[in-house]
């Protein structure tokens, strides 16, 4: 999804197009990135420990507006079941800047509504407000250090 919002290009139609035996509609030089997007990852779990948390979802109340999608198949009384996938959703916002691309995401992270089970939202609402996560160029491996300062 953050490759589509600063491309605007749907990769996975383009891959079964190919696969299906059709060239591609452009060239590399004719795509342009613009802006920034982030994306965080909903997750059903205990967002310190990374434990599931399956159960059913009392209440699920997606963000909106400008630059913000949600990839999510979870609606109120959802049961998340103990066999799963803990991702119950993802939420990409797109921006003119990182700057804008961070605002609104802390805007759309507030505005998520997921109760009856532990999620990470709370998790990312720290994230996008750490002034290294901030400022940019951390690593993969950032999250571990991160969440050895701020265990709870």
């Amino acid at each position: 999804p953050v490759t589509e919002m600063v491309t605007g290009i749907d990769i996975v139609q383009m891959q079964i197009r190919v696969a299906a035996g059709e060239k591609l509609p452009f060239t590399q030089r004719q795509i342009a990135l613009r802006g920034h997007a982030i994306e965080c990852r909903v997750n059903a779990e205990d967002p310190y420990r990374f434990v599931p948390s399956p159960g059913r979802v009392t209440m699920w109340h997606p963000p909106g507006g400008p630059g913000v999608r949600v990839d999510s198949h979870v609606y109120t009384n959802y049961v998340v079941p103990s066999n799963y996938d803990s991702m119950i959703g993802k939420i990409i916002v797109h921006g003119d800047t990182r700057e804008q691309a961070l605002a609104r995401m802390r805007t759309a992270l507030q505005e998520t509504v997921v109760e009856g089970i532990q999620t990470n939202v709370a998790l990312h609402r720290e994230l996008m407000v750490d002034a290294k996560f901030v400022e940019g160029g951390t690593s993969i491996h950032y999250l571990e250090g991160w969440l050895a300062q701020h265990r709870r």
